[in-house]
């Protein structure tokens, strides 16, 4: 791409940029377990814990989780209704990716021959694997990925080098400032960066942004940044009661309707009855996580083996 095509400003010195951001990483960074390993199958249990979970929180989760399934073999053998027991038990929602996981780990070895793709076109390929957490695994544990762009990459940008809230335009500017063939440290610095000194609150000076001599909102004050999407409120929410279903049918070898129910919601019935309940199960069933006998009399349903 040329100067006149780039997002980012036509002076910028890159070099200078690269060297302080990296230097600026390897001198004092949070420590993560899985910043100290290049295992593609530990990092890839990383990423999927993360989505939508505190960095602070996934620290245990993902220490008990490799204690209890050590390698990809052990987890493509393991039974999926232990590992999304696991997943509720820990907090981790959205159990389908527990599932997920499991499933990719059965690619790995099935299709593969036990080793991970070392691409993120071929990483994409597994089951529950997107475009991001491809990516992510390609970059920390094959040091062969493209640019990260998530929402802390992008506000980074938008407010340092006023690169326009435009996706392609982030694109562009995240993949100029990427030393070539150092993926690695480039992604978890530029994301270390977002998250310790420009969050929605910046943090410049008491963090040591080392780019607060380019940085455009350091100079003008306007630390304004693209919009940040808000969850969906939890409690109450349609994901919360499946993962109560899962965790409650956990303690259980099968339940009926009438037994779930009301462990399910304490106003159960009404418009938050049978009905509403068989709709929720049957989901569950088709996303392969319950057996739901909607034809037998007192609809059993039990977690899928």
């Amino acid at each position: 791409m040329s100067d006149a095509e780039s997002a980012l400003p036509s002076d910028l010195d890159s070099d200078a940029v690269q060297t302080a951001l990296v230097e600026w990483y390897e001198d004092d960074h949070r420590e993560f377990p899985w910043r100290r390993t290049d295992d593609p199958y530990e990092i890839l249990v990383s990423e999927v814990m993360s989505q939508q979970t505190q960095l602070g929180r996934v620290v245990e989760a993902w220490e008990a989780f490799l204690d209890e399934w050590p390698t990809v073999a052990t987890l493509a053998d393991a039974d999926r209704a232990d590992v999304v027991a696991f997943w509720t038990s820990h907090s981790l929602g959205y159990n389908n990716r527990a599932k997920y996981l499991h499933e990719a780990a059965q690619q790995v070895m099935e299709d593969h021959g036990g080793e991970f793709p070392q691409t993120p076109d071929g990483l994409s390929e597994l089951m529950g694997v997107g475009p991001y957490t491809a990516n992510a695994v390609a970059s920390f544990a094959f040091n062969n990925g493209d640019a990260v762009v998530d929402t802390n990459v992008k506000r980074v940008l938008h407010r340092a080098f006023a690169v326009p809230d435009d996706d392609t335009a982030f694109e562009s500017a995240a993949s100029e400032l990427m030393p070539e063939g150092q993926s690695r440290v480039w992604n978890n610095a530029i994301m270390e960066l977002g998250g310790v000194a420009c969050g929605k609150t910046p943090a410049c000076d008491e963090s040591g942004c080392p780019w607060r001599q380019w940085c455009h909102a350091y100079e003008t004050g306007d630390f304004t940044a693209p919009d940040v999407p808000t969850q969906p409120k939890f409690e109450g929410s349609r994901r919360q009661m499946r993962g109560r279903v899962v965790r409650i049918l956990g303690e259980y070898d099968e339940l009926t309707l009438d037994e779930l129910g009301p462990r399910v919601r304490v106003d159960y019935g009404g418009e938050n009855g049978e009905e509403w309940l068989r709709g929720l199960l049957e989901d569950l069933d088709d996303d392969g996580l319950v057996e739901f006998d909607a034809q037998s009399d007192d609809g059993t349903v039990r977690l899928r083996r």
